[in-house]
C-alpha cells in the first residue's frame, strides 16, 4: 500500500469511528428519554396507590400507638393501670406493680415488670427481644445518681 491509500483508509476509519459514536450518543440519549417519560408515567400512574399505601401504614401505626396508651384500661391488662407508667420506647410501659396498694394501704411489696404491648400477632423487636432476655437473665440493676446543689 502506497501513502496516498493508507491516508484515505485512516480518514474512513477516523470517519467511521465518529459517525459511530454519534449515533451512539443519540441513540443513548433515545434510551434515556424513554426511560425518564416511562418513569413519570410510572409516578403518575402509581400515585394515588403509592399515597393510599402510606395513609394505611399511618393510619395503622397510629392505631397501634393509641392501643399501646389505652393498654392499661383494657380489661386484658393485667396490672393496675394507676401502677403503670408509658415510656413508649424502647419498652411501652414499666409497672410498678403493688405500688398503689403501698401508698394507699401500707402494703410492702412492689415488683417491677417492663411490659409491651402488641396488637394481634404483633411480634417483638430485635431491640425489644433483647431487652427481654436482658430481664430473663437478671441483668438489671438500680442505681441511684445524686446530683450536686
Amino acid at each position: 500500500m502506497d501513502l496516498p491509500e493508507i491516508v484515505i483508509i485512516s480518514i474512513a476509519f477516523i470517519l467511521g469511528f465518529i459517525i459511530a459514536s454519534l449515533v451512539f450518543r443519540q441513540q443513548s440519549r433515545l434510551v434515556e428519554e424513554r426511560a425518564r417519560l416511562n418513569l413519570e408515567r410510572w409516578q403518575i400512574e402509581s400515585a394515588g396507590a403509592i399515597r393510599k399505601d402510606s395513609v394505611n401504614r399511618s393510619r395503622s401505626a397510629l392505631k397501634g400507638r393509641i392501643s399501646e396508651q389505652m393498654a392499661p384500661l383494657l380489661p386484658e391488662f393485667p396490672f393496675s393501670p394507676a401502677d403503670a407508667r408509658f415510656i413508649g420506647n424502647p419498652v411501652d410501659y414499666i409497672v410498678f406493680d403493688g405500688y398503689t396498694a403501698v401508698k394507699d394501704d401500707g402494703d410492702d411489696y412492689v415488683r417491677v415488670v417492663l411490659v409491651e404491648v402488641k396488637k394481634g400477632k404483633g411480634k417483638l423487636s430485635r431491640g425489644e427481644s433483647l431487652i427481654k432476655k436482658a430481664v430473663e437473665e437478671g441483668r438489671v440493676s438500680w442505681k441511684t445518681v445524686v446530683l450536686p446543689d
